[in-house]
């Protein structure tokens, strides 16, 4: 079947070539999935009454009041977490981002995606991700 021996090695280099590419593949999508599963958010409110923290899937871990909240009215505090909370999404997304650009690359097609779904998820302008419940 094989007449030109070199036609031959040069089929089984690019099978190589082919599996080792995809075994690197593999293997740093396994290492962004890891990282971001492992990734949280936070953020302060800008009068440092309210800190956030969420997950990595958006959700609320950590909610911690200042002594001085007690000061504000309870649609103020509401206010504040609902505003802070969307800034530790925002934090979450740009690690995300930071972390698949870097492992998988800026013009990678399975990173733009992965970004993207996760945008969709997290972006402040799409309210919060419970919010179709």
């Amino acid at each position: 079947m094989w007449a030109d021996e070199a036609a031959l090695d040069a089929a089984a280099r690019r099978l190589d070539e082919w599996e080792s590419s995809f075994t690197d593949r593999a293997e740093r999508a396994r290492r962004l999935a890891a990282q971001v599963q492992a990734m949280t958010g936070t953020a302060r409110s800008p009068d440092r009454t309210v800190e956030v923290t969420v997950d990595s899937t958006g959700l609320l871990v950590d909610l911690r009041l200042d002594e001085q909240t007690r000061h504000h009215s309870a649609a103020h505090t509401a206010r504040q977490i609902m505003v802070t909370s969307r800034a530790a999404r925002t934090d979450l997304l740009r690690q995300i981002t930071e972390a698949t650009t870097h492992i998988l690359g800026p013009d990678d097609r399975t990173a733009q995606a992965i970004i993207e779904s996760h945008r969709q998820r997290l972006d402040p302008g799409q309210g919060t991700p419970d919010a179709h419940r």
